[in-house]
């Protein structure tokens, strides 16, 4: 590959992709744009900029972006359609922020001229393939920079000598080990490494982020109400919020009562599995609520399907193909099955769990007159069961007497 001369780079202001700034800097003697999105990881982005400022880069060159209502409407919103979980407990909070973070680096790219984009994701890690699979699929012609697969920086000591060298600040907890590296965004906080590598042992509590431990969390249960409008949800007791706010909303009501927490190892993408823990208390309450109000209008045709594609979609998210025809596939049929998906669902929140506790909705397939244990006023004849029962055994009878033909 032949050397980049404008690169848009990945950047969060921390130690580690200031690092690659000055890298990219001094390795390839090129221009760098940083792209610092704000997803609602809940810190300040203004000190990013003035990091960047401090390494050289022109304020017409630093974009600092809030992003956060994109992120959860076209991003977040499409895959809790689907009730995705990785390996049947991921919430995919952080595959799915890879590809938006991606899609912005390349238009960026294409604003400013730039051959190139970066990022800081490791040669061990799943980020890797999110990020240049999504840039690839965007622009083929793109030329991706993983610094960590090619500079020898392999340690620790390296770069912090690397920094001192070049007169990047480094924050004093970083001149020891960190305990453990956190990633966050408006879906969740996860954190990996360090104290967390031993999955034999619990994970510490100041691990936790977001969420209060579930045995301190309030003792009287509270009651909320979600509504939904083809799929997604738009209200919070009554009240309409934007996709970014209402998810705000529900990060605050599930933190408070400590709803959320997860402990997964999961096996990534390149081969090997790892520890994680997460915390995603209103993306949890989200997936609830979401099955509640399909429970009463999807029918069980289209809903068991959904089921059933369902961890092949969350495993297109989660190996980075977001961007593929086969996941623009099976959204096109998630969406299609949501459109009568309108309604309220009521949730009850205590201690670490969230319940659904009732639903309705205009578009409701339940019918009491067809369930009731009382007088159903003709609605069924139970009669006719007999005959669906014979047919569906036929197949059964015939295999029963084969098999004791030949016993």
């Amino acid at each position: 590959m032949s050397a980049p001369k404008k690169v848009v780079l990945a950047y969060s202001g921390g130690l580690d992709t200031s690092i690659i700034l000055k890298w990219l800097q001094t390795e390839y003697g090129c221009e760098v744009v940083t792209f610092t999105a704000d997803l609602g990881q809940g810190e300040e982005l203004e000190p990013a900029r003035q990091k960047a400022e401090l390494l050289g880069i022109a304020p017409e060159n630093i974009y600092i972006e809030d992003v956060r209502e994109e992120f959860v409407r076209d991003f977040v919103f499409p895959m809790f359609r689907a009730n995705a979980l990785y390996e049947g407990l991921y919430l995919l909070g952080t595959s799915i922020a890879r590809p938006l973070i991606s899609k912005r680096l390349v238009e960026i790219a294409a604003e400013t001229g730039a051959d190139a984009v970066a990022h800081g994701a490791t040669g061990k890690g799943n980020d890797q393939v999110r990020f240049e699979l999504s840039a690839y699929a965007l622009n083929p012609e793109i030329k991706v920079i993983a610094p960590w697969r090619e500079w020898d920086l392999s340690s620790r000591t390296k770069l912090l000598a690397f920094a001192e060298e070049n007169q990047i600040p480094i924050a004093k907890d970083k001149r020891g080990e960190a305990p453990f590296s956190v990633d966050a965004n408006l879906l969740h906080t996860s954190s990996e490494g360090k104290v967390l590598e031993d999955p034999a042992v619990e994970a510490p509590d100041y691990v936790y982020q977001r969420t209060v431990h579930p045995e301190a969390a309030p003792d009287t249960p509270e009651f909320i109400e979600i509504g939904f409008k083809g799929g997604d949800a738009v209200s919070i007791n009554g009240e309409d919020l934007s996709p970014a706010m209402l998810l705000t909303r529900l990060n605050e009501l599930g933190g408070a009562h400590g709803i959320g927490r997860l402990d997964l190892v999961e096996g990534r993408f390149v081969g090997m599995k790892s520890r994680g823990i997460y915390e995603t208390p209103g993306g949890t309450i989200l997936l609830e609520a979401h099955r509640g109000i399909e429970q009463i209008t999807l029918d069980r045709g289209a809903a068991h399907l959904k089921d059933e594609l369902m961890p092949k979609y969350a495993e297109l998210i989660y190996n980075g193909f977001w961007f593929s025809p086969e996941r623009e596939m099976l959204q096109a049929l998630i969406d299609k099955s949501q459109e009568f998906v309108t309604g309220t669902v009521r949730l009850k929140l205590y201690k670490g769990s969230v319940r659904t506790v009732g639903r309705w909705s205009d578009y409701s397939l339940y019918s009491e007159a067809h369930v009731t244990f009382e007088d159903d006023a003709g609605a069924y004849d139970q009669k006719d069961a007999a005959g669906f029962i014979q047919l569906n055994a036929l197949r059964l009878k015939l295999l029963g007497a084969r098999k004791r033909r030949v016993q």
